[in-house]
Order: structure tokens, then sequence, then C-alpha cells
């Protein structure tokens, strides 16, 4: 691909923190390989991604080709950090390289109490008085009238998410139980193996709602309304798409549970926090995917959100399963010209949109905080340990494949569920508790392989040779991705050297990138083809 000489950016830069030792271990930005390598002995590795037979970059190779890989200028680097690339595993901090080396075969030892109070007065938490107090007070009558639809569509991190529709428009409402009083249940329910959500304190939704007021103007996250309180019994229309819902959901598993419990134990002093959210369309688990076209937009789309939010407030989403991506036809799809001077562009001819959902479990920085110790937002995961031990689900894997790197700084060493039990273990890295406040965007990387896999698997187009064809081109990229790859394959440390891979491979147009285009192919992308 020709490369212009405008540097283009799609974000401000962003803060360096002392977590970012973390990347000790992980490999720097893959890039592209040479036609003859030589090749590399794979070894024994867990099931992970389908790798293949892919060529394995030479250190040395890697040191003369990062600068080719920028869009941004970088001639302000440190030298010496641009000199020195030790073998595998490039170290941005080598005190922390030589004491991952020596405790390379220690197991990971459980954390001192004094070292974990030690590092909340480093890290002192934020509490706000929740404003819930001066939020109006609605009925569920209020909230969808008699002539309204109201359809539960999803469970997401301590929330049920409905949509509502009337004859202004749509809108998608996360409703969370407060504490306050319920129905205790019945024996038909204590039969059925309910579950019952615990009710959450108003402060816990504070974080989640400062994050989506950050991301609200980023492209590829859910356009924040208004919240409010709701209170009291429920109508009929919400108990028959509950049951509706869970109807379905037994149908498409019949060993899931039921974690929020009936609306016929909905009492007068019954709270909800009710955060009502624009319409993002139809979850990605329910969307058919017919072409390959979806499949690039999908998955580039993702990757592009990621970037931005990565960049602007160091963003983490930690839980971006195929119920938390939405995905919308906001336009006709377009056919892909066959010409040669666009036929690298991929990305922008599906007419699809996507929303990225649910900020329960995310990370982020306060993009207003002038002055250090910037303010933090995250969910502690610590918490939550069960969360790590779960197997129901393919995402379950995800959970613990991040929170083994916090560990291990290292995607190498993935803990089995067993493993995680014991809170706040020591970072290889730091030698201090793991904490989930750090910036670690390679999180991001291992939802994106998700995603990428999940997109694969679910693929249901009838021509399965554009499956076959878009296998073989993103092969590399595949690679880069897949947390079990071999060591000698680089790894992406986040979202924006995904975009900035792809960019470099030719399936999205540099403008693309600025504009978030979609409209198919520019002008100036097609004189960069």
């Amino acid at each position: 691909m020709t490369r212009t000489a405008t540097v283009r950016k799609y974000g401000r830069s962003t803060r360096k923190q002392t977590a970012e030792v973390l990347f000790a271990q992980l490999p720097r930005t893959p890039v592209k390989a040479d036609p003859e390598p030589e090749p590399e002995p794979e070894p024994a590795r867990e099931p992970g991604l389908d790798v293949g037979d892919l060529p394995v970059d030479e250190v040395s190779q890697i040191a003369e080709k990062l600068e080719a890989t920028r869009l941004e200028d970088t001639s302000t680097r440190d030298e010496e950090t641009e000199s020195h690339i030790p073998d595998q595993v490039p170290s941005l901090d080598k005190s922390a390289e030589i004491k991952t080396e020596a405790a390379q075969d220690e197991p990971p030892r459980e954390a001192d109490p004094d070292d974990h109070h030690k590092q909340e007065e480093l890290e002192p938490e934020e509490h706000e008085a929740p404003a819930y107090d001066d939020l109006r007070v609605l009925t569920w009558a209020d909230l969808c009238p008699a002539g309204d639809r109201i359809e539960k569509i999803a469970e997401a991190s301590y929330a049920e998410v409905y949509r509502i529709t009337n004859a202004h428009g749509t809108s998608i409402i996360k409703v969370v139980r407060l504490q306050s009083p319920i129905k205790p249940q019945t024996k038909a329910q204590e039969r059925s193996g309910l579950v019952d959500e615990e009710p959450h304190a108003e402060e816990d939704m504070q974080g989640e709602l400062r994050i989506s007021e950050w991301l609200a103007d980023i492209p590829g996250f859910v356009v924040y309304k208004e919240q409010y309180v709701v209170q009291g019994k429920a109508p009929k229309a919400l108990l028959e798409t509950h049951q509706a819902f869970h109807r379905r959901m037994k149908r498409k598993d019949p060993d899931r549970l039921q974690f929020y419990p009936s609306p016929s134990r909905y009492l007068d002093d019954t709270r909800f926090l009710v955060v009502e959210l624009g319409d993002a369309g139809t979850a990605l688990e329910d969307f058919e995917l017919t072409s390959i076209s979806q499949v690039w937009d999908i998955f580039l789309l993702t990757a592009l959100a990621l970037a931005r939010a990565e960049d602007l407030v160091e963003f983490e989403h930690r839980d971006l399963h195929e119920g938390n991506l939405c995905i919308r036809q906001v336009r006709p799809p377009t056919p892909k010209p066959s010409d040669s001077n666009t036929s690298a562009i991929q990305f922008g001819f599906s007419g699809l949109d996507i929303t990225i959902l649910d900020y329960g479990l995310s990370r982020a920085t306060d993009p207003d905080s002038d002055q250090p110790p910037a303010t933090v937002v995250a969910y502690d995961l610590e918490k939550d340990l069960p969360l790590f031990q779960s197997t129901h689900a393919p995402q379950c894997t995800v959970y613990r494949q991040m929170r083994s790197f916090l560990i291990h700084a290292d995607r190498i060493h993935p803990l089995p569920a067993k493993d995680h039990t014991t809170p706040y273990l020591i970072s290889r890295a730091t030698g201090e508790p793991i904490s989930w406040k750090g910036y670690h965007p390679y999180t991001n990387v291992l939802w994106l392989a998700y995603l990428y896999a999940y997109l694969i698997g679910h693929f249901k187009g009838g021509d399965k040779r554009e499956l076959k064809r878009f296998r073989r081109e993103t092969a590399e990229l595949r690679a880069h991705l897949d947390p079990a790859a071999p060591r000698g394959v680089l790894s992406f440390p986040s979202a924006g050297e995904v975009v900035r891979f792809a960019v470099e491979a030719g399936w999205v147009g540099e403008g693309q990138v600025v504009d978030l285009g979609g409209e198919g192919t520019s002008e100036e992308d097609k004189e960069e083809g």
C-alpha cells in the first residue's frame, strides 16, 4: 500500500501509567513477515485459535521494521528503547524483565495483607454520594403505558435489558434492582433453580454511569439518554416478556439458570435504577451473518471503537461477548469494487454499524483529569472470583485469560479454573497484588480474538469459498490475536495496534480510520489502494 505523507491520527495520545510495566512480557506490535523467514518449531500449546503454519518474525527484523508500521511520527521516541529488543519477550522495563525471569518457575504466591493495604493507600478509591434521591421516581405503568411495547432482550452484568417501543421511537433500558424489599421465592421457584441476583447499592452503579458519559461521543458506543428510579409492582406486560425471554433462553441452553427474580415478586417498595439508552439494534448472538462483508465490518468496527476508547479514556471493556455487541443495518450494502485500485479495501461495504454495550466490568480513566493521579473507574473483579471459575460458556475462558495475564504479565501461562480461588495474587511484573485499576489494553485484544473466532464459527453465508478466502487473507492477523500462539509469534498489545495492522494490510483506508468511513471506499482510499 502506498503511504501518504500526511500523518493520520484517530485520537489524542494516552497518558503513560506505571501499570505499563505489565507489558514487559508481551511482545510488541507485529509487523508483516518477510517472504522467506526461517520457521521456528512450534511448542506444545493449549487449544486456541487455529494459527496454522505461519512465518515467525526474526527479532533482528522487528527492530528494523517497527517504524514502518506507525501511522504517526515516532521520531521522538527514546533511541535506547528502540535499539534494544530482547529475544522473544521485549521489555519496557529491564528490572521487571529480570524479576520475571527469576520468578518464572515459581507459582504465584498469596498476597500479604499488608501489601494489599499498602496498595490501597497508594490507590485510594473515590466515593461519591449517590444522587438518586434527586432523580424522578416513576412507576412501571409510567415507564411502559398501555399501547407501548416492552420486550426483554438480554441480561447484562447486574442488569436486565429491555426494549421499549412506541409511536415516538425506540429506547433500550437497563434495569438494576437497588437494595429494597422483594417477595421471597415460592416453592416452585426454589425447585426451578432460581438464583436471585443480589441487589446493588446505589453507589455501585456510579462507575458504569461515569464511563458511559465518557464514551458517549465515541462512535461505536451506546447513546446515553437519561436515568431515573422506577418503584413498585410490575404490570402484566413485564411479567409476560420476562417469562417469554426465559423460555427462549431455555430452548437454547436447557441448563441455563434464571438469575433475575420474576417480576411477580416486586413489592410497592421494590426500587430499580433505570438507565435509558438509544436503541443499538440486535445483539450479535441473535444476528445472522450471511455475507463475508458483514464479518469484515463487525470485526473492524469493533476494533476501531475500542482503539478510540483506548486512546481517549484508556478504556478496557473486559466483558465483550456476543451479548454485549449489537448490530444495526444503517444503509443498504454496497458491492465491493473489483478493480485493482480498491481490491485491498475490505471495510465499509456491509451497511452495518455496531454498538458496544454494558460497562459493568469495564475500566476507564477520566479524560478531564488534569493532574496525576488521574481518576480511574474500574470494577474490582477480585471481589467476583466465581467469574473466573465458571465454565458454562466459551467467554469464561477469556475471563481467565485476562486474570492470568495480570498475574503472569504473559499470555503464555493461562491458569485453569481451579487456580482462581485466591484473591489479590502477586503480579510477577510489579511484585504487588494484582489490581484491576491498572491499564491493561491487552484485555481488549483477548476479546477481539474471541470476536474473531465467534464470527468465523457463526458465519451462515451460502458461499463457503468466501469464508475460506477470509481465513486465508487474515491468517497472520489471526496468529497475532491468538493468546495460545507460540511465544515466537508476536502479540498485539492493544486494539489500537490491531487497527494499525489492518491499515498497513490495506483493509482499512487511513481516511476511514479518521472519519469512520463506512460509506464504502472514499476517493482518497482508492488512490491509496
